[in-house]
């Protein structure tokens, strides 16, 4: 008995599928990888941040300097103020994270983060700013992907070169001409400490002539920076 031949629409829907497949694995899985793995050698050009801005009316002051050329202060205000687990932690802090929920159950309406330079620069590199659950689930994805791939160091390095630092500013080097009309290099801690200050919210506080709460962060900080020199907390950045 001769067999029955398969119609030819299903085989296209079929095949149809199968693309489709494809073309959401390598969208999701392929894609990202390609990006860190090139982004582990190569400084990220633009962020969709700095487009926003741009198309904002704001400029863009980017300028890529490594770590190595960068005052050791700053990597270490950094840790001081926005993650100080950063060399012990493998991308989440979750002390930290519950932290930050139990304050914002006390107090609704100062909402405290609880992410990691690990996460932030995950957000900044590869996503958009919002607080929806899909770019927090992407963050997430990316944040494993660049502590598996790049390192400590080299994440502090892509954060300290990308992080919005004032209207335009982006990275320490831009930022350190712009206000203290100094290199990266030749920052004092004290001069690291005021930009590390900035970061929760660039556009609204300043670097230079700031209020009374940058100037009292920008004391803790420089406290906590020689800190975390004295303690070995940056170990992993050497």
């Amino acid at each position: 008995m001769a067999r029955a031949r398969k119609a030819p629409g299903g085989f296209r829907w079929g095949r149809a599928v199968r693309n489709i497949a494809l073309t959401f694995l390598a969208l999701v899985v392929v894609g990202p990888i390609a990006a860190v793995v090139v982004y582990r050698f190569a400084p990220p050009p633009l962020t969709i941040l700095m487009l926003e801005r741009r198309v904002e009316g704001h400029g863009i002051d980017h300028r890529w300097v490594p770590l190595s050329q960068m005052s050791p202060a700053l990597p270490r205000a950094a840790i001081a103020a926005e993650d100080a687990r950063f060399c012990e932690h493998h991308g989440f802090d979750f002390r930290a994270i519950e932290l930050a929920m139990q304050h914002d159950e006390r107090h609704p309406g100062r909402i405290r983060g609880g992410s990691t330079i690990s996460q932030q620069t995950a957000k900044n590199v590869f996503l958009w700013p919002d607080r929806s659950w899909v770019r927090k689930g992407l963050e997430a994805y990316f944040t494993v992907l660049i502590e598996a791939i790049w390192g400590k160091r080299r994440i502090m390095e892509v954060y300290l070169n990308t992080v919005e630092m004032g209207p335009g500013v982006y990275g320490v080097e831009a930022a350190a001409q712009r206000y203290f009309h100094v290199s990266a290099r030749q920052l004092t801690p004290f001069q690291a400490a005021r930009l590390i200050a900035i970061l929760p919210s660039p556009l609204k506080w300043r670097a230079i002539d700031p209020g009374p709460y940058v100037r009292r962060r920008s004391g803790r900080i420089d406290a906590g920076e020689g800190a975390v020199r004295r303690q070995g907390s940056a170990d992993c950045l050497a």
